[in-house]
């Protein structure tokens, strides 16, 4: 997400209409998706979740549809975007609390597991879900679903809305362009790409044998990056390596950056591999599962195929942050899980569903220590620029890059030092809170109902930091985003 530029954009104040305009489009749109889950209800037949599911649709229709029908601005600010995603993360898992709690969770464990859905994390507190109302289980994943659509839609709308290194994911804006048409084409297309992977994923999956609704919403949380499962065991509860194989290719398409998919559509396949982030994201999955089978097979006494498989299994997930695994986490290694905690940071590609720092900006990180090295033993008058793609990295985005790393780093420090002051143990509370943070989803164990509400907090407030690139929430709390000058007009 483009950072630099969003705090910039608060020199300008937020319009009210403007927010009331585009939050109204989202309730409606929300009004729509809860439907889905509605209709799984009616399937299964728990009328019970039934009622509540229409309770929101109708309440999200009331509000939406009214404010949807306001003027719409000539331009939206990038500040504007921010504010109006952000609030649309906090209040979504709100109103889903409604059914959450229908099948006997209490507020702030549905809460938590809304959280984590609508950002596509999937940490969760509950100890099983295999007993729990199919609709229920539905729901979860159909909110990771379209929790990974949206942040991808604003992700590239902005990165389209700039200049630098990630506005090469997308085509060029046409002259005279706004955001609000730019979020459309880009959604147009980034909803073609998903429906295509989602598609995709299903008909493997059912290829596979996995022909119930556990493999749709096994494959509603992989495109999405986001790691929920129907299983308490996760994956291995399918029993089955082709499912496991199928869920976890979807993972890596899914952490791939969706526009990237459409130029390869225009351009032909080479397109693909001529993507320093791509290529960056294979030698990234490469490194982490070799790395991870090492450590197992001479760290843990695991037989090389084995070790291999899951080793398979948790750096795929580490690295999409995706989060299914099929063997306990809490069982590594500290080594293993350093390891993992690194891949989770790294996260996947700038406009696809995975979280973390994300790789382009873990690439414009790398050329500037390159440069700093590099100009050490250069003359003075020496013009050393870091470059990616065979072009300079322009000033913002060396900013952007060295700002959201700063502000991942603190954010994780400080949340660990909260785990650490409730006495619990070091290396698995900083793996707990990276995991929150990056939004994967893979725990040790301390995510659960037993954890302390302050801490189920801090990793709610986590994840919602992790998912809108911490920026968002910033924006939102600056005083000059809601005080000052406004852009006359709409």
């Amino acid at each position: 997400m483009s950072n630099g530029e969003a705090m910039a954009a608060v020199t300008y104040a937020v319009r009210g209409r403007v927010l009331l305009k585009y939050l109204g489009q989202l309730a409606a749109l929300q009004a729509i998706l809860s439907c889905v889950p509605l209709a799984a209800s009616l399937y299964f037949g728990e009328y019970h979740l039934s009622l509540r599911f229409l309770a929101v649709s109708l309440l999200l229709a009331a509000v939406g549809l009214p404010l949807a029908r306001l003027p719409e601005p000539s331009r939206v600010l990038p500040s504007e975007a921010l504010v109006i995603t952000a609030l649309a993360f906090v209040v979504a898992p709100l109103l889903m609390t409604i059914p959450f709690t229908d099948v006997g969770i209490p507020f702030g464990d549905a809460l938590f597991e809304a959280v984590s859905a609508i950002t596509t994390t999937g940490l969760t507190t509950l100890a099983s879900v295999e007993h729990l109302p199919r609709s229920f289980l539905f729901a979860r994943a159909w909110m990771q679903w379209y929790g990974g659509l949206g942040i991808v839609v604003l992700s590239v709308a902005l990165v389209a809305g700039q200049g630098g290194v990630a506005r090469r994911l997308v085509e060029p804006q046409t002259a005279g362009e706004g955001l609000a048409s730019t979020v459309r084409a880009h959604a147009r297309r980034a909803l073609l790409v998903y429906l295509a992977l989602t598609a995709a994923g299903i008909a493997a999956v059912w290829l596979a044998g996995a022909r119930s609704a556990a493999g749709v919403e096994h494959v509603l949380s992989a495109v999405s990056t986001g790691g929920f499962s129907s299983f308490d065991a996760s994956l291995a509860g399918f029993g089955s390596a082709a499912v496991t194989a199928v869920v976890m290719t979807t993972c890596a398409c899914g952490a791939v950056a969706l526009p990237l998919y459409y130029r390869a559509w225009q351009a032909g396949p080479g397109a693909l591999w001529r993507s320093a982030e791509l290529r960056a994201l294979a030698v990234a999955l490469v490194l982490v599962v070799a790395v991870l089978t090492t450590l197992l097979v001479f760290g843990e006494d695991l037989p090389w195929r084995q070790a291999l498989r899951r080793a398979a299994v948790l750096g795929v997930s580490a690295q999409t942050t995706a989060g299914f695994s099929d063997s306990p986490v809490a069982a590594l290694g500290n080594a293993s899980l350093l390891v993992l905690m690194v891949a989770m940071m790294a996260g996947g590609s700038i406009g696809s569903t995975a979280g973390g720092v994300k790789l382009l900006r873990v690439l414009v990180l790398l050329r500037l220590a390159r440069v700093a090295i590099r100009r050490l033993g250069a003359p003075s008058h020496a013009v050393i620029a870091p470059m990616l793609e065979g072009r300079r990295i322009e000033e913002p985005d060396q900013v952007r890059a060295l700002l959201l790393a700063a502000l991942f780093g603190a954010v994780v420090l400080l949340s660990w030092f909260a785990f650490l002051a409730y006495g619990h143990d070091p290396m698995h509370s900083l793996f707990e809170v990276v995991s929150a943070t990056a939004t994967v989803g893979l725990s040790t164990g301390l995510s659960s109902a037993q954890l302390e509400p302050g801490l189920k907090l801090v990793l709610g407030l986590d994840m919602l930091l992790g998912r809108l690139e911490i920026v968002a929430l910033l924006v939102v709390l600056y005083p000059g985003t809601w005080f000052g000058n406004r852009v006359e007009g709409l």
